[in-house]
């Protein structure tokens, strides 16, 4: 069982314009970690909880697009190995629609999933994809000349104790609008070749995704070269009035 959105649909026209406007990324790039993989958005479309998966789980109920391996570590920012950490990974259909957006087509939690390191996934290759136009937002899209649509991307969201979460993307390299997200999300180290491989189903390190956290059948398939997510370390504690609190992070 997974949780539903936790934006009503007011709200979340209120993110979809803060986020074309660009003052999303603005935001995450002022307060993003020094160290560690760079973040980026969370998007509109993650859930407050994806189903449990276990490590080589397909996230890909519907079986039509093209495969892709998932495969990496988490690390921390000096490439200590990082176990038992919590990756959640979501994504787009190859069509272009995540599951909310079609509960009559895909499955509860398609394209989703919890997973513990060590270990990869298998899934499909992502689409670009345009942000809902029916409201305000694409008013606004409409009179500034500006197009809806956000590249290729799989979303990644590292975890582990004493650390921070790192919320970050990896973009295809190919992919349209690669160069003009809708909502200004793209650096240049998230973007990632996915390669064509003839390998068997099983072939290893297929999509590679290497996150880092700071310390405190054979047939055609799309891989992905290896590459680090990384998460910055948590302050330590500091003592104000012969107390003990932590500092934000």
């Amino acid at each position: 069982m997974y949780g539903l959105p936790r934006l009503t649909h007011i709200d979340d026209e209120t993110a979809r314009t803060v986020q074309a406007v660009g003052v999303s990324m603005l935001v995450e790039t002022m307060n993003g970690s020094a160290e560690g993989t760079e973040s980026t958005v969370l998007g509109p479309f993650h859930m407050t909880e994806s189903p449990r998966r276990e490590l080589g789980d397909s996230i890909d109920f519907l079986g039509t697009g093209r495969p892709c391996v998932v495969s990496g570590r988490v690390l921390t920012a000096d490439g200590t190995p990082l176990p038992d950490t919590e990756l959640d990974v979501w994504q787009c259909s190859e069509d272009g629609f995540y599951d909310v957006q079609q509960p009559d087509v895909q499955p509860p939690g398609n394209g989703r999933g919890l997973f513990r390191t060590d270990g990869g996934g298998r899934t499909v290759v992502p689409s670009h994809y345009p942000i809902p136009t029916d409201g305000p937002v694409g008013r606004l899209l409409e009179a500034t000349g500006r197009h809806p649509y956000r590249p290729a991307h799989i979303h990644f969201i590292a975890s582990a104790d004493h650390h921070r979460p790192v919320t970050t993307h990896a973009f295809v390299a190919d992919s349209p609008y690669v160069d003009a997200d809708a909502v200004f999300a793209v650096k240049r180290g998230l973007i990632a070749d996915f390669t064509e491989s003839f390998d068997v189903p099983a072939a290893p390190e297929t999509v590679g995704a290497r996150a880092r956290l700071g310390a405190a059948g054979s047939g055609r398939r799309r891989i992905r070269r290896v590459r680090d997510l990384a998460v910055g370390q948590l302050p330590a504690p500091t003592r104000r009035g012969g107390g003990t609190q932590n500092a934000s992070a």
